[in-house]
């Protein structure tokens, strides 16, 4: 019985060694399941699905790129719930990689080119805590809609409650006495988690900073490549505090230079789901 009985006790602490060992493993995971890996980044189980992708003709704003078409995810896959922070961005790369630039931890990270976005990522990978990597295009707007067909996931409108967008004195400053009122300061993006999550718990889609996207800017009637590496034009979305708001509609449509840096772009990472 002694011998059994040490047997079991050395099952239960092998179980225990690996959770700490790997904090951040998990059996599959259901809609909305939240994982927090070794950095403090946070991540919401997205199902597969099938959705309309794009804008219909009527839709004030769109543009002709915004094709209505029906896409499928096919996979699930765990979408971080805020964009990069500062805070996050010098966990992993240091401090160097910064170039002296200053923020409040929980501020977006900005002035990243795309590829940059890759080499935070490539050092995430090597934590052994889960394969990371850009959304795409598609999965993108899935998570931003959350199951919505509105221009936004809350309605046909956006104001100044919803989203930080219009942030800018100098330019499109339909929003600076709202930022003002509730504390925050203009010509710069808000703390991510300052306005509410859409429905399926993510942050900041619309507005606050544009998200680089894996996925080279194309006309969506265009066939995929997914082993395309190289373009001059890579996706970005969802608006930022700079401009209107008609910018951070779900099915809005930008590109950037992959080596461009703006102090209006971020992104977000995902986290594989098997």
């Amino acid at each position: 019985m002694m011998i059994l009985h040490g047997r079991r006790m050395s099952l239960v602490w092998f179980f225990v060694f690996m959770l700490l060992l790997f904090p951040t493993w998990t059996a599959a995971g259901e809609e909305g399941d939240i994982v927090i890996n070794s950095v403090g980044m946070e991540f919401v189980y997205i199902e597969p699905g099938t959705f309309m992708m794009g804008s219909p003709e009527d839709e004030r704003f769109r543009s002709e790129s915004e094709v209505l078409h029906q896409r499928t995810i096919e996979e699930a896959f765990y979408m971080q719930t805020t964009p990069v922070t500062i805070g996050q961005w010098h966990a992993v790369m240091g401090r160097r990689w910064f170039l002296g630039r200053r923020g409040d931890s929980d501020t977006p990270v900005t002035r990243v080119s795309w590829h940059e976005a890759i080499g935070f990522i490539n050092q995430l990978n090597k934590r052994g805590d889960g394969t990371y990597r850009l959304p795409t295009e598609a999965e993108w707007e899935y998570a931003a809609r959350a199951g919505t067909t509105t221009p936004y996931p809350w309605g046909d409108e956006i104001d100044c409650s919803r989203a930080m967008y219009a942030n800018n004195r100098m330019r499109v400053d339909d929003c600076v006495s709202y930022v003002r009122s509730i504390g925050l300061v203009p010509n710069e993006p808000a703390p991510v988690k300052t306005y509410p999550p859409n429905p399926w718990g993510l942050y900041d889609m619309h507005g606050n900073v544009w998200e680089w996207t894996a996925d080279c800017f194309r006309a969506y009637t265009e066939p995929e490549d997914r082993e395309r590496f190289e373009c001059t034009r890579r996706v970005r979305r969802g608006g930022s505090w700079f401009g209107h708001g008609y910018q951070a509609r779900s099915a809005n449509r930008a590109y950037a230079h992959p080596a461009a840096k703006f102090r209006t772009t971020g992104f977000r990472v995902v986290k594989e789901a098997h």
